[in-house]
């Protein structure tokens, strides 16, 4: 299945402790690995160093904890389940039918 993670930084300190933390931030990620279970098709930051966006995909929807227990003390995550948008239509569509024929 595949997964849109997003995330925000916490710029909630002065600026001498927002520094420090995207220091530690920035420790931690140089030593961390994504998990071998996972495939990550995007990485992507925000431009306005706010914060990025992953699109994931994995078997083990568990697999998706790995970045908030790693960085949540830096950042708060939304996961979003997604499918291609094919088949998102299609389930609309069957929606659409299943109404129609209530009449």
């Amino acid at each position: 299945m595949k997964y849109v993670v997003s995330w925000t930084y916490r710029w909630n300190g002065s600026a001498a402790e927002n520094e420090a933390g995207m220091q530690r931030a920035l420790d931690v990620f140089a030593n961390w690995k994504p998990s071998p279970t996972m495939t990550y098709h995007q990485f992507v930051g925000r431009l306005d160093g706010r914060g990025g966006f992953a699109v994931v995909e994995t078997d083990n929807p568990i697999d998706l904890a790995d970045g908030p227990s790693k960085f949540g003390f830096f950042a708060e995550y939304e996961v979003y389940p997604v499918v291609e948008i094919a088949e998102g239509a299609q389930a609309f569509q069957r929606g659409a039918d299943f109404r129609a024929s209530i009449g």
